[in-house]
């Protein structure tokens, strides 16, 4: 089989994966009695994202091979996944999970070898494409687009799977037995995890080189790269990065439970929307912009420089929270549901991507690898743990769980995180100024 395209069967894995789960999760969260930590869940994974990947790439620079850690990080990963659903299984269809603590426990474990694959994931493309004479620059982008396909399959997937009376089948209609509602979606993410586990042992072999000379134990684990806050500039970026960070999973989380609420609308025409009925497959529009969107950047850049560039992130997010707060699922609010998944794309991609790329051009090349994984870790560690937490705390305030469905001041909410997305954006226009080049 072409190289390409079994890289690119590994990143459709890689994100497929996660796909079967992260937006969905939310709606049996709720069924299972655990709708109050929902943001929990999601924080989990910015948790282990300040410290796992370190550790996992320690493991793949020094002991072994880069695609050998990816596989057993999902051999593990899946098998504590597996738990999580079999647990779901003894507890029954539209039960509460009996050991609630145990629950968190096996998917704490899930996220812990999950969240370093993805670095892993990459580090394992660009090593083989680099030992057999390709150009990572061209020849990964169409590569890393099939991830992002993968995460779409599998959100289509959990959200039209039926499993009922022992039985496998599609629906749009609403089904209590949906995979978007139950434990199954938990057995689609592990079983992918563990086929990918065989797969990274197929793979050819990644010989990475080791560093020469003596490595200092802070630059073992990155933090010679802390030395950056020293230049006012770039303490300014990365601590406008958490801020930012802390918008990265709130619609993760809440999106889902949040159109989902709509199916408890007095109003029948809204309640029985196809919008209502199929949050997943209409929040999977966001994946698809922001695929979309990483092929914008370059012309973006070009014409307007990465300040702009990350002014048009941090004011999408804006428009993100905000669609959410004065849409409906019918008619014609959901178009502002559609326009929010749209933005997407630009708020998520236009800061990642061109944030790494400004963390690049303004570092020593000593520092370059450990100020990405700063930048990783303020955004999707630091950041994205305290909003996704501040969150849970604004949601459960203003929402609760009621016949299966969190609903409550829904817009409340929303105009909190566009407000806050609003000040950040502001206060960056007029704080931070990178010179021009």
């Amino acid at each position: 089989m072409n190289l390409k395209i079994r890289l690119a069967l590994m990143n459709f894995l890689e994100f497929a994966v996660w796909g079967a789960y992260l937006t969905s999760m939310g709606n049996y969260l709720g069924i299972a009695g655990l709708g109050s930590q929902i943001s929990w869940f999601y924080a989990i994974q910015g948790i282990v994202s300040i410290f796992m990947p370190t550790l996992m790439g320690i493991v793949a620079d020094k002991y072994m091979q880069p695609q050998r850690v990816l596989g057993i990080c999902h051999l593990l990963a899946g098998a504590f996944m597996l738990c999580c659903w079999w647990m779901g299984v003894q507890a029954g269809f539209g039960q509460e999970i009996p050991s609630k603590s145990m629950f968190i426990t096996m998917y704490t474990l899930s996220v812990a070898f999950f969240m370093p694959t993805i670095a892993l994931a990459n580090t394992t493309a660009f090593t083989i494409l680099k030992n057999n004479g390709m150009d990572t620059v061209t020849d990964f982008p169409p590569i890393r687009v099939l991830g992002t396909i993968g995460f779409i399959a599998t959100m289509w997937f959990v959200n039209c799977a039926v499993w009922e009376d022992g039985s496998f089948s599609f629906t749009l209609a609403d089904n209590a037995h949906k995979f978007q509602y139950t434990y199954m979606q938990f057995f689609v993410s592990g079983m992918l995890s563990l086929l990918l586990f065989a797969y990274c042992f197929t793979l050819p072999e990644c010989r990475v080189e080791k560093r020469q000379g003596k490595v200092s134990l802070a630059e073992s684990f990155g933090l010679n790269a802390f030395k950056l806050f020293k230049t006012k500039k770039m303490a300014l970026f990365f601590i406008f990065s958490a801020l930012l960070g802390m918008c990265l999973q709130v619609t993760n989380g809440y999106a889902g439970p949040f159109i989902t609420s709509f199916k408890g609308s007095a109003d029948a025409a809204i309640s029985s929307s196809f919008a209502a009925n199929n949050a997943t497959l209409l929040t999977s529009i966001s994946q698809i912009s922001e695929a979309l969107c990483i092929l914008m950047i370059p012309f973006f850049l070009k014409r307007f420089g990465i300040k702009i560039v990350m002014l048009m992130s941090m004011f999408a997010w804006v428009f993100r929270f905000g669609f959410f707060g004065i849409g409906n699922p019918g008619m014609p609010g959901v178009i502002l549901f559609i326009l929010s998944c749209i933005v997407y794309g630009v708020a998520f991609d236009f800061f990642n991507v061109s944030g790494g790329i400004f963390v690049d051009q303004e570092c020593e090349p000593s520092v370059k690898a450990s100020a990405q994984g700063l930048f990783m870790m303020m955004t999707n560690g630091v950041g994205a743990t305290v909003g996704t937490l501040a969150a849970g705390e604004i949601v459960n305030h203003y929402c609760s769980w009621q016949d299966g469905y969190l609903q409550g001041d829904w817009p409340t909410c929303w105009f909190i995180f566009a407000g806050f997305a609003l000040a950040v954006g502001v206060s960056f226009a007029l704080i931070f100024r990178p010179e021009k080049k």
